[in-house]
């Protein structure tokens, strides 16, 4: 089977893996929408108790909320800088990593309640694939590509605001909620549930929205695989 990553994007999160837990650094973004996509998530699950595989968990952030809210979770990440952090700061009892890739697992024979992929499918080569492979193992999502996510995601958080690294994402390859859809569809699953992301001007933090334009979180129930649903969480810009 061939293996769905990109060894620049996989070197890239490499880099920062040391600042990984930074509130202040690089990830700052993820660590202020952390709360807002795990509940999301948990929301959507049937209960608690859960086997969970977080792909793509870099050092962790949503695989430990998740662990916390009483799920049995493996993150797995092909980034080897990013494992060893995330192992490093894992609580007793928290999560299990390992360095991998969704195929991996998947040619293991490996099943979860859920899985969940959070910043990742604008990241691989080939995104439909890389859906099919989460299908089958129980879904991504994505920054839309619309002009406001350009500005937003690209020019706002890269350039302006110094948010992210310059040149963390390439804008051609953000993923649509229709490419989305369809390609959950072709893996077997059924798009159950949709909602947008934005930052809080207010009070912190990020709020959940009706506007799919920029950020947005994405589920899809797969009930002919253990009987259960597969969550899926957001992609940030």
């Amino acid at each position: 089977m061939t293996v769905n990553v990109s060894p620049a994007e996989v070197a890239r999160f490499d880099r920062l893996a040391a600042r990984w837990w930074d509130t202040a650094g690089p990830m700052r973004v993820l660590h202020a929408m952390n709360r807002l996509r795990v509940a999301w998530i948990v929301r959507h699950l049937p209960r608690t108790g859960l086997r969970i595989l977080d792909v793509g968990c870099g050092g962790g952030l949503a695989a430990e909320a998740l662990a916390r809210a009483g799920h049995d979770v493996l993150g797995v990440d092909a980034a080897a800088e990013a494992i060893a952090v995330a192992i490093a700061h894992a609580p007793p009892g928290g999560p299990a990593y390992r360095v991998g890739t969704a195929e991996d697992l998947l040619a293991e024979g490996a099943h979860f309640d859920a899985v969940t992929a959070l910043e990742v499918i604008e990241h691989v080569p080939d995104p439909a694939s890389f859906v099919q492979v989460l299908g089958k193992m129980l879904v991504p999502s994505t920054l839309n590509r619309t002009p406001a996510s350009f500005a937003a995601a690209i020019v706002g958080a890269e350039f302006l605001a110094r948010l992210l690294p310059v040149g963390t994402h390439n804008w051609r390859r953000f993923v649509t909620p229709a490419e989305l859809a369809q390609a959950m569809r072709a893996a077997g699953l059924r798009p159950a549930d949709m909602a947008g992301m934005a930052p809080d001007l207010m009070r912190g933090g990020w709020r959940e929205t009706r506007s799919l334009a920029v950020n947005y979180i994405a589920m899809a129930d797969a009930a002919s695989q253990l009987g259960g649903r597969s969550a899926q969480a957001e992609s940030f810009a």
